[in-house]
């Protein structure tokens, strides 16, 4: 068994979307880092889109070009995306978010949202960990009733 196909497709998005949370997360915090920065533009990780082209690309063209002859079930999340794309190849985009209405300085980091933004991701961030969690959970489970 080839190894993409060892684990389930939700944990493959789940650590992709950990992986990248945790990006954005660094993001934010230097953003607030550099709240004093003459001239700083606050910048973020955009890749939500991303992710979803990539499940989505694979929904429209099935499983068949995973290598799989089966018929998926249309509530499963695919592994591979258009074009030989994988959920594991987004990487996201680092874009600047400047203030509409910059410091003197140049500065246009506006610390409530930053501080708004970090919230979200951290809750993200922590949901996505606690389903991999249970993922694992019940693989563990499955492996130990299976002996």
């Amino acid at each position: 068994m080839p190894v993409e196909g060892l684990f389930n497709t939700t944990i493959d998005l789940l650590g992709k979307s950990v992986d990248l949370r945790t990006r954005n997360q660094n993001l934010i915090s230097s953003n607030i880092a550099n709240a004093e920065t003459p001239g700083y533009t606050p910048k973020k990780l955009e890749f939500e889109q991303q992710l979803q082209s990539a499940v989505k690309k694979t929904s429209n063209r099935g499983m068949h070009s995973a290598g799989s002859s089966a018929t998926p079930h249309p509530a499963h999340i695919p592994l591979r995306g258009g074009g030989g794309e994988r959920i594991s190849q987004v990487r996201g985009t680092v874009v600047e978010t400047p203030a509409k209405t910059p410091g003197r300085d140049g500065n246009s980091v506006e610390m409530e949202n930053e501080m708004s933004n970090m919230m979200q991701n951290q809750v993200l961030f922590n949901a996505s960990v606690q389903l991999l969690a249970k993922k694992f959970e019940g693989l563990r489970t499955a492996l130990r009733e299976g002996k």
